[in-house]
């Protein structure tokens, strides 16, 4: 009987350890990460074919704008950037994920459309003392 209620009783702790583990990660990787607490802080890279075409910082829009870019199959993804984000509103590929993935405004997840062969990629806002070193951002990780 002892054996018994000592057996509930660690299978009760081991559960509750478990669900705090779960709740502390979860509560880790939805928060914004340290230093992102300044909204733009980032630079878009918009890639096509693996070749840089822009390099636009974020934390300069001061008003929505869009950027067509056209791919050489004839590929058309219509991006938008806001002030602190940007996201493709646009695209003839076929699946439409791109479009579905929405704005980003951190380094977490780039968005690609792969029909199409672009990535957009969010790396920190370097300073003027910082510019000449290169950092890694969450992807490089």
């Amino acid at each position: 009987m002892k054996t018994e209620q000592s057996n509930k009783k660690a299978a009760v702790i081991i559960s509750l350890i478990l669900s705090l583990l779960v709740l502390f990660s979860l509560v880790y990787l939805l928060l914004p990460g340290p230093g992102s607490s300044e909204a733009g802080r980032y630079t878009a890279e918009i890639y096509q074919g693996g070749r840089l075409l822009y390099s636009i910082p974020l934390n300069n829009i001061s008003e929505n704008r869009s950027i067509i870019i056209e791919s050489p199959d004839g590929g058309k993804n219509e991006i938008e950037l806001r002030p602190g984000s940007i996201g493709i509103v646009s695209a003839d590929c076929p699946d439409k994920l791109c479009v579905r993935q929405g704005f980003i405004s951190d380094a977490r997840l780039p968005i690609t459309c792969l029909p199409n062969r672009l990535v957009i990629l969010l790396r920190p806002a370097l300073n003027g003392a910082e510019s000449d070193s290169i950092t890694p951002d969450i992807v490089t990780y």
